[in-house]
């Protein structure tokens, strides 16, 4: 990984669009930071397509896409749960949320009986671990709290992931969560359908105008795939366990080292 200054300024110059992690990336203690928030607003009224894409579930993302004036986030478009659903917003003065899903409902349904079955056995199995607190709002993946308010080890957390591999899913960590769902879903494929819903065009044949900042495991894909990929300083701690790293690191962690990424991108236009 290259220290940010390193990243030339005429690639920077041409950067139109932005993915963004959000744990640990845009928010710090588990809230958006006042510069990380004001970095969305500069960049997208410098004409940046933005786009946040988390391992949250979408009934938590529903707020900050559609809450009281004056506290929605400046953004186009937030995916959901490492990439299988997202809200985007429709037409109009006033628009109103579109909610987007990879999966059919038919298929969601079966796939959320069998969730509901794994989680009964990983609690009984692995005791003490237990479901993340923002659960409810769910509808596509499990998420096992291990690093947000429960604390459990790296062994604890291979044995988590071994059950749900055990079982069929696909498994990824993020900086707070273990998850799993049934499904070929990570953010970069969620990268590539939502720009092609959102914006009817094909990612891959546009990645020189793209970044995407991030900080832990379940952000390889986007490390592995992006032309321009950042990590915030604090992805430092999950280095050891990574097969692919972003190519620039900030000096800022999360929410800093995000508005970091801002200034860089619009200081080379």
């Amino acid at each position: 990984m290259l220290p940010l200054p390193h990243w030339n300024s005429a690639a920077r110059s041409t950067i139109a669009g932005v993915f963004t992690d959000i744990d640990d990336t845009l928010t710090t203690e588990g809230a958006i930071t006042p510069d990380a928030l004001q970095a969305l607003a500069d960049l997208k009224a410098a004409g940046l397509v933005v786009i946040p894409i988390t391992g949250r579930p979408i009934g938590w993302c529903e707020p900050f896409m559609a809450g009281p004036a004056g506290s929605t986030w400046p953004v186009d478009a937030m995916v959901a749960e490492n990439g299988a659903v997202a809200f985007t917003r429709g037409p109009g003065l006033q628009p109103t949320l579109v909610k987007r899903y990879q999966q059919d409902t038919a298929l969601r349904s079966a796939n959320q009986a069998r969730m509901r079955e794994i989680a009964a056995m990983v609690a009984a199995e692995v005791p003490g671990v237990a479901l993340s607190r923002d659960s409810a709002g769910r509808e596509t993946d499990l998420a096992f709290d291990y690093d947000e308010f429960d604390r459990h080890t790296p062994e604890t957390v291979q044995q988590v992931l071994a059950l749900l591999q055990r079982e069929g899913m696909q498994t990824t960590v993020s900086s707070i969560h273990i998850h799993g769902c049934f499904g070929d879903f990570n953010k970069w494929q969620g990268a590539n359908w939502i720009v092609r819903e959102l914006l009817g065009r094909d990612l891959a044949q546009e990645l020189d105008r793209w970044v995407f900042v991030g900080d832990s495991g379940n952000d390889q894909a986007m490390f592995q795939h992006f032309t321009h990929s950042v990590g915030v300083a604090n992805i430092a701690r999950f280095v050891p366990q990574l097969a692919h790293l972003p190519r620039y690191v900030t000096q800022g962690e999360r929410g800093a080292g995000f508005a970091e990424v801002a200034r860089a991108i619009l200081a080379g236009r």
